[in-house]
């Protein structure tokens, strides 16, 4: 499995293998991972992995780390090369049994959403919990326009997610479990309105009045210290209602 969300990570058979951070394998592997559909050319690869290097080098540098992830991984895979090469791409042996995090989360963050459309909210929610577990943080990577732009792209499916898993359980009347996803949301994304209302909510619903409206307050700090901006008309109409009339909410 290669961890790309948070911390670049390489685990084989259960066990965590030491990866030197910024390495060539990792950048090796980071740059397959990202492209696991369609590979990366040969010429690609070398200039991304060995930046100003000529053609020559590069290549021969290129042959002796595929090798050497062969010898490191080979044996989790059943003897197979765990990266490949078709017409001059190259590509990770996902048949052979190379997993990464970036693709579990995809899928289930796409299973939920099915689930969702089709009305199995509990199945949906199962999906959404799994996929929250492969985030541990955005992903990780250089400064390259694709990454940059990839990174973003699951950071905003990881916010939905939450987003759609705290109002879930809020209908549900699970105020505890919407609480938890409502913060975490707010941890990723402090400025979210949405989040502190739902928060705020969340702690009356949970007999916390003095609380809920503490966040109210959080949320004015906040959006004075990030945009020099007041809260939205939705959110102070909130907080006036649980001072007046907490019932209400």
């Amino acid at each position: 499995m290669i961890y790309l969300l948070g911390k670049f990570r390489l685990v084989k058979v259960g066990k965590e293998l030491p990866i030197r951070g910024g390495s060539k394998a990792e950048a090796l592997l980071a740059r397959l991972a990202l492209s696991r559909d369609r590979g990366v050319e040969r010429g690609c690869l070398m200039s991304a992995v060995w930046p100003g290097r000529d053609s020559s080098q590069a290549g021969q540098s290129l042959n002796s780390l595929i090798y050497s992830l062969r010898r490191l991984l080979g044996d989790g895979i059943g003897g197979a090369a765990p990266v490949v090469q078709d017409s001059g791409f190259y590509r990770l042996n996902l048949e052979a049994g190379i997993a990464l995090d970036v693709a579990c989360f995809e899928m289930l963050a796409e299973d939920g959403d099915r689930r969702a459309k089709a009305g199995d909210e509990e199945g949906a929610a199962e999906a959404y919990r799994q996929a929250i577990s492969f985030y541990r943080g955005d992903l990780t990577g250089d400064t390259n326009l694709a990454v940059v732009i990839q990174r973003e792209r699951y950071r905003v499916m990881y916010l939905a997610i939450l987003a759609n898993l705290a109002d879930q359980s809020f209908r549900d009347a699970d105020y505890e479990a919407s609480l938890d996803a409502a913060l975490r949301l707010l941890e990723a994304e402090p400025c979210r309105e949405d989040a502190h209302r739902l928060v705020m909510r969340c702690h009356v619903r949970l007999g916390y009045r003095a609380q809920a409206l503490r966040q109210f307050r959080l949320c004015e700090e906040i959006l004075r210290a990030e945009f020099h901006a007041v809260p939205e008309r939705l959110t102070v109409a909130l907080y006036d209602q649980i001072r007046l009339d907490p019932t209400a909410v």
